[in-house]
């Protein structure tokens, strides 16, 4: 292989290489008159004040997006409707519940992926997500910005900058709720003003998919007290729920869920039945202080019943297949792809790394697992796969065992000979001080 490059080429490269500049936060008005810009719309009371705050404030045209990502009774016709009476150019509303489960779910769960040993990252895994499809419907009604309703403290803004400056560098951001510093008294007034519908001011700020619910604000925002039973929906509060507990039987294949119960069904079915189940139990409640990448330490409430079932049992069975070193590898590269999610890495070339091993293991990772849950808990009762480093034979105290008692003698002398020298060797010295 010639590696001499002349340098004529390295100026060539200079000139034809990737266009890495991009726009600031904050665009100017100028750079925004009379084009396009892509907003993610969820409908509520901020991201409607946001469209035509935006109209308003860069003289532009607004392209709304809506993507259903599984939100649990969302009235996606209804926000449709309502971003067409707020005078879009357009409105996109797109269901991604598949891409949603198959290309960010199911590699979280083959990753057991728990943010700090909590969090299941449901909010953290759509919006990578959210951000490629804002920057494809950019790029093909060539507006030149996206926006969204993040705020300056959280870590959204993150994940789904990151990924939209991964993807087109030149696209501008516009945040409204950094910008303009209004406050909720302050949007319903800008909302009368403008004729736009407020819904009722609810108690907390949620976030929800088909994968969990994130609560957040209210009385929520004092560690030290237990969480109001209303904060809660997808939960039976473990007190009410049946005396009776419930057995379910999830089968894997190659690290995916593929039935419940003996019956075979996809993805998305699987994860909203799951949720269901789980959550007449009382599974999935998580009260959690954790560290958001912008520094603050920050109270979350998570109700995440089919996460936690699903991540519960692929852990069981992966550990029942790997060896002892696998399994304690992959705890590591598990947390590390935990929050590289959460961080909103999800475009870095590490993630792909992590990946290839994750996928690896789980080539392994087919069999079933049995679950009991009761009274806010799911317990591994039981789990089964060909692939098992388990043999009956060698674990048994019984007579048929095949195991090589008398090996043992010479193992314990070399496994502990290190530990017993080093002993030794300590004792020695402290006679002779020191």
């Amino acid at each position: 292989m010639n590696l001499v490059v002349k340098r004529k080429n390295i100026q060539n490269d200079k000139k034809e290489g990737i266009n890495m500049s991009r726009a600031t936060y904050s665009p100017t008005k100028d750079e925004l008159k009379g084009k396009s810009v892509v907003l993610l719309y969820s409908g509520g009371l901020d991201t409607s004040v946001m469209l035509k705050w935006i109209q308003e404030e860069y003289s532009c045209e607004l392209i709304s997006l809506t993507c259903d990502v599984g939100q649990p009774g969302k009235n996606f016709k209804q926000v449709e409707e309502k971003a067409h009476k707020l005078n879009v150019k357009k409105h996109f509303t797109l269901d991604l519940k598949e891409e949603f489960v198959n290309e960010y779910v199911f590699p979280a769960l083959k990753a057991n992926a728990l943010y700090e040993g909590s969090y299941p990252l449901h909010s953290a895994l759509s919006r990578p997500l959210l951000a490629r499809h804002a920057i494809t419907i950019a790029e093909k009604e060539n507006a030149v910005a996206i926006s969204h309703g993040c705020t300056g403290k959280g870590n959204d803004q993150v994940r789904i900058n990151i990924t939209a400056y991964s993807l087109n560098p030149a696209i501008k951001i516009i945040q409204p709720i950094v910008e303009w510093g209004m406050l909720r008294d302050q949007e319903e007034v800008y909302a009368r003003k403008h004729e736009i519908p407020i819904p009722e001011k609810s108690k907390y700020s949620i976030d929800e998919n088909l994968w969990g619910r994130s609560i957040e604000c209210s009385d929520l925002e004092f560690p030290d007290q237990e969480p109001p039973e209303d904060a809660y929906e997808w939960t039976t509060n473990p007190v009410d729920a049946p005396d009776t507990p419930e057995y379910v039987e999830i089968k894997f294949k190659k690290g995916i869920p593929v039935a419940l119960n003996g019956e075979e069904m996809g993805g998305v079915k699987l994860i909203e039945t799951i949720n269901k189940v789980a959550g007449k139990h009382g599974v999935g409640r998580i009260d959690h202080l954790e560290d958001r990448i912008v520094g603050m330490k920050s109270r979350e409430i998570y109700e995440s019943p089919g996460a936690t079932v699903l991540i519960m049992a692929h852990k069981d069975l992966e550990k029942a297949i790997c060896t002892a070193q696998e399994f304690a590898f992959k705890q590591l590269i598990d947390q590390q792809w935990a929050y590289c999610c959460y961080a909103g890495l999800w475009m870095n070339p590490f993630m792909d790394d992590l990946n290839a091993f994750i996928d690896k293991v789980n080539e392994r990772v087919t069999g079933t697992v049995r679950l009991k849950l009761y009274k806010g808990n799911a317990l591994v009762v039981g789990r089964k796969s060909d692939w098992a480093l388990y043999d009956y034979k060698l674990a048994t105290y019984e007579g048929i065992s095949t195991f090589n008692e008398k090996a043992s003698y010479g193992f314990v002398e070399l496994w502990g000979l290190q530990t017993k020298l080093a002993q030794a060797i300590k004792k020695e010295r402290n006679k002779k001080g020191e």
